[in-house]
């Protein structure tokens, strides 16, 4: 294809340039062209990859909350039938035991992170935001961008298949660290397939952050400097950015994890000269940024909705953008404080304590930056800024509770206990399942052309957000008693006795939990089917997507691409009476 010039000037307007799928006279000839499965299966075009990301992440979603269920099942009701599907599932006793419920917890936090909140986050957002928002007709490689999608199914598929080998599924842990998943203690091809279902999700997510780094440099329209990108851009790009840094290493981690298993090497053996410990350096020097991979497209957007939904330009704009650069840059080095009970030097482990602990001031401006965003603002409390409104709480109680596991002396403690579940959950799940559910809340008009039913979305967000603040706040309460991890049945510790009620009333609260997630369901369906049609921009918002038609037509923008003349976050101006102004308004 032709090369792409790339104009990283923060003064300059780029030129206009078009992706190789979008180079037609009439925007929509090639949507009326285009058979069914080349428009909604192999589809070239990025708003229908972005609904592909959605339907594939809340698919997950579903399974994994099923299996987060099944696991407050059983730490509930120890060893008791799971009712109506225990005997489909388990066998005879209808019960989880120790192998099963190793499964379930190892493909739970496996399919939630990669394959239920990075596809919604990354893979949806990314897709229909980008474009739209920097007023390009497509990403810049769009054959690519379909292939990063079919790689994220071909690992989904993988790793739901390894359910079914009469060998054995993976019963290592989502973090799979060995020897516990080498050879010899994960034998049969269960474990392998993770390994292989990982690698295919890797390079879909690696794939995605080259289309994107490529789109926001390169395909920028006339007048859309980096200095007038919406903060979910930014959000996204830095993303990308670091997608592209780390996963290459987790990959190759993984592939000699493999070559351990399947070719007979000793790169993880001790006995052959290595040790087990380079597994967890590698993991982790790429599982702590894929926090921030997960993390900086929900601060991105959570700042530009407050911004929409308090009717005031963002607090803070270029501080926000150089936090998120500074947590780029600073989240690849402090990767060691998840290693501090392994064994590590007390000098080595300090100067981890002091990254971990820097990271949290650029968090802290963003915090601040919201406040200042919501500070005398004209708030309208829609569906979407509610969610918004629970990020922000839930996110900083989470991160004040993370400078408990900074510190070395604290974490040693903490660390193998029920305070580190509550506080990565607090600060990565909550945080980013809730700001998930406002993305889709605010650009489910946009993508599907219909109304979400409001009232109901603002019940599903009051009992979703009191929900996981209840169920991760007791988690950590549960930990600082010492209540361990990775156990299956807590009866037969003493000492726990007096808290251990608490423990079931955590499982009542998932299983109310996922209930109330019905709510969701009916509302997108319903709304996807029977919604009232939505308005061209219906948030009243200023950002390039909201200035084309509803929902958007193919190639985004008709014959011509917009002008941008401001940036995204102009409302309430003196002598405005319509309270905002487009991006592309002169």
């Amino acid at each position: 294809m032709d090369s792409i010039p790339i104009n990283a000037n923060i003064n300059a307007a780029p030129e206009i340039h078009e992706s190789p799928v979008a180079r037609h006279v009439d925007a929509h000839a090639g949507e009326h062209s285009q058979s069914f499965i080349s428009k909604y299966i192999f589809s070239l075009d990025h708003k229908v990859i972005a609904i592909q990301y959605l339907i594939g992440g809340i698919f997950f979603l579903c399974i994994g909350g099923f299996m987060a269920m099944l696991l407050r099942w059983q730490l509930a009701m120890p060893h008791e039938p799971v009712p109506l599907i225990g005997k489909m599932l388990f066998g005879p006793t209808g019960a989880i035991e120790f192998n099963a419920y190793n499964t379930l917890f190892t493909l739970h936090g496996t399919i939630m992170v990669f394959l239920a909140v990075t596809p919604i986050v990354f893979g949806t957002f990314g897709n229909f935001a980008i474009p739209l928002q920097v007023g390009a007709r497509d990403m810049a490689i769009p054959s690519l961008n379909m292939a990063s999608f079919w790689s994220y199914v071909t690992g989904g598929i993988i790793l739901l298949a390894s359910l079914l080998l009469s060998t054995g599924a993976p019963m290592a842990g989502w973090t799979s660290y060995p020897p516990l998943s080498g050879p010899l203690m994960s034998p049969g091809w269960g474990q392998t397939m993770w390994i292989l279902a990982l690698v295919f999700i890797g390079s879909s997510s690696l794939m995605g952050a080259v289309n994107y780094i490529a789109t926001v440099l390169a395909m920028r329209t006339k007048g859309m400097t980096l200095g007038r990108l919406p903060l979910t851009v930014w959000g996204l790009f830095f993303s990308a950015v670091l997608n592209l840094l780390f996963i290459p290493v987790v990959a190759a981690a993984l592939i000699l994890l493999l070559m351990d298993r399947v070719a007979g090497t000793h790169f993880y053996a001790a006995d052959g000269g290595s040790t087990p410990l380079l597994f967890q350096h590698l993991f982790w020097f790429f599982g702590h940024p894929e926090v921030y991979i997960l993390i900086l497209p929900i601060w991105g957007l959570v700042s530009d909705l407050l911004s929409v939904f308090s009717r005031k330009p963002a607090f803070g704009y270029k501080a926000t953008v150089i936090s998120m650069a500074a947590i780029t840059a600073v989240s690849g080095i402090v990767w060691g404080h998840h290693m501090y009970t392994a064994g590590m030097s007390p000098k080595l482990s300090k100067i981890f304590m002091g990254l971990t602990m820097l990271v949290s001031i650029p968090s802290a401006v963003f915090f601040l930056n919201w406040l200042g965003t919501l500070w005398r603002g004209s708030i309208r409390f829609t569906t979407p800024m509610l969610f918004c409104l629970g990020v922000v709480f839930v996110f900083s109680l989470g991160g004040l509770t993370g400078i408990f596991n900074a510190a070395e002396t604290l974490d040693v403690y903490l660390h193998d206990t029920y305070f580190v579940i509550g506080h990565f959950h607090m600060t990565l799940a909550a945080s980013v399942l809730l700001g998930g559910f406002a993305g889709i809340y605010y650009w489910f008009p946009k993508m599907f052309g219909r109304d979400m039913i409001s009232w109901l979305g603002k019940v599903h967000c009051v009992l979703s957000t009191l929900l996981v603040i209840f169920i991760f706040s007791v988690m950590m309460y549960l930990g600082s008693h010492g209540m361990l991890r990775r156990s299956c049945d807590y009866s037969q510790y003493e000492y726990l006795k007096p808290v251990l009620h608490w423990n079931k009333t955590i499982s009542h609260a998932v299983f109310t939990f996922g209930a109330v997630q019905a709510l969701f369901a009916f509302n997108f369906i319903y709304s996807l089917f029977w919604g009232r049609k939505a308005e061209d921009n219906p948030w009243e918002a200023g950002t390039l997507e909201w200035a084309t038609s509803t929902p958007p037509p193919h190639g985004n923008f008709g014959d011509h691409l917009p002008e941008v003349h401001r940036g995204p976050h102009e409302y309430s101006a003196p002598g405005d009476a319509s309270g905002f102004a487009m991006q592309s308004q002169a």
